[in-house]
């Protein structure tokens, strides 16, 4: 199948003008290497089906491969977005829950709400999530469900990659028994991970035991770090409304009064090289952290979620000081419980809003090329290149100076989609096949 459209997004360098892709079947790739780009000459070989096949001008891809024309029309073609973080079990709690005056006050509030769900909610709850990332041209989701013993009943339909969330801080004394419930019900799950909660929710023990799972089956570690002002109060000062609360309901508070949340987290994981780590918010980080890890070369992949950062009134997320010390950013949608919706288009307006002097084509990378990095998919997912996953979005386009400002004020649903080189959501007049 060869996609034509007005302008083709690779994420690879400047947009395409009358562009094109040729997505395999299962059929051999005979393209002359020659022909294509440098960065996707390669020996002639088998193109796995549901990859792209090669990209560039409509006339010059035509004129090397063979099937059957789709065009677009006046559409940008741009990789699948990628939501680095969110969970949709809580889809069901949109606009539940108004603005408290604490963080311990909103947990509070959520946990009276989840207390009336039963399984068959978070059932309807996580499906009417995957619908409506779906729809916002989402086809890769980062997804933390504490109930990872219902992923069996659900058949996610873009690629998921599913993380148990798992907090002990009411039964510390049973982590070693969470974790091994979580990891038989995630072997259903073709890509998974673990989510120890948050530092003030899962005990050392319990953030030690999955390092270590990590570290031996080479699987990704996802969770919440220095999110809000009270998280640093509790653990630097052991004061505020989230030490008040926790304490009140049995949390051994001995970590407290000392460290930050970033200090205690290097402190749990150990002296061993890090696994591959995703930390979402990383809101409330001093100076001395900052040195700390300028000093120890630590990096992981962070997470920042706009709305939801300003659904609370978080401190001003870092990113000028993160960026300079080489951190992979990525944007994700959080949950509903604190969020309007599961756009990532939003998402970007929302930190160019806070950052206007980003780029939009760096604000772009942050729901393809980096959250892909973070899920170990560089060479599969978040560009459109050779040998990558045909996860393809198309949106209108204008032909505007700047397309990727254009993709970023775009605010409707996504009409066409391709998941694995296979259409998953079509408007017919969105696309008409060339005979």
């Amino acid at each position: 199948m060869i996609i034509r459209t007005r302008t083709v997004v690779t994420m690879d360098g400047a947009p395409i003008d009358n562009g094109a892709v040729a997505v395999s079947d299962d059929r051999i790739d005979d393209s002359p290497a020659g022909s294509l780009p440098s960065w996707a000459a390669r020996p002639r070989r088998s193109a796995p089906a549901g990859s792209v096949v090669d990209v560039g001008k409509f006339d010059e891809i035509t004129s090397r491969n063979a099937g059957e024309i789709v065009d677009l029309g006046e559409q940008a073609l741009l990789p699948g977005l990628i939501n680095a973080h969110c969970h949709l079990d809580y889809t069901c709690l949109r606009g539940k829950i108004p603005p408290q005056k604490s963080f311990a006050d909103w947990i509070r509030a959520i946990n009276t709400e989840k207390a009336n769900l039963s399984p068959k909610d978070y059932l309807a709850s996580i499906n009417g999530g995957f619908a409506e990332a779906k729809r916002f041209g989402t086809t890769t989701i980062a997804n933390l469900t504490a109930f990872p013993e219902l992923i069996p009943k659900i058949s996610a339909p873009i690629r998921t990659w599913w993380f148990a969330e798992l907090i002990d801080v009411r039964a510390p004394d049973r982590a070693g028994e969470i974790v091994e419930f979580a990891i038989e019900s995630l072997k259903s799950a073709h890509n998974w991970g673990l989510a120890p909660h948050a530092l003030f929710t899962a005990s050392k023990n319990l953030y030690r035991r999955c390092v270590e799972i990590a570290r031996r089956n080479d699987i990704l570690l996802t969770t919440h770090l220095a999110e809000s002002q009270e998280e640093m109060e509790m653990f630097h000062d052991a004061s505020g409304p989230l030490y008040e609360f926790l304490k009140g309901i049995g949390r051994p508070m001995n970590d407290c009064g000392s460290k930050t949340p970033l200090g205690l987290f290097l402190g749990a994981i150990g002296d061993r090289a890090l696994p591959q780590c995703i930390v979402a918010h990383l809101n409330e980080v001093t100076q001395s952290d900052f040195n700390l890890l300028e000093k120890s070369g630590r990096q992981f992949h962070v997470v920042h979620s706009p709305r939801s950062h300003d659904y609370f009134k978080h401190s001003r997320f870092p990113f000028e000081k993160l960026r300079v010390l080489g951190f992979n950013i990525c944007l994700g949608t959080d949950s509903l419980a604190s969020n309007e919706n599961l756009s990532l288009f939003a998402e970007m307006r929302a930190f160019q809003k806070e950052f206007p002097g980003v780029p939009p084509e760096e604000v772009l990378q942050m729901v393809t090329v980096n959250p892909a990095r973070a899920l170990r998919q560089e060479n599969a997912l978040g560009r459109i290149r050779r040998g990558c996953r045909a996860d393809l979005i198309s949106i209108p386009c204008s032909g505007t100076d700047d397309v990727f400002a254009e993709i970023i004020a775009f605010e409707e649903a996504v009409d066409w989609i391709l998941l694995n080189g296979k259409e998953k959501r079509n408007n017919p007049h969105a696309a008409k096949l060339l005979k």
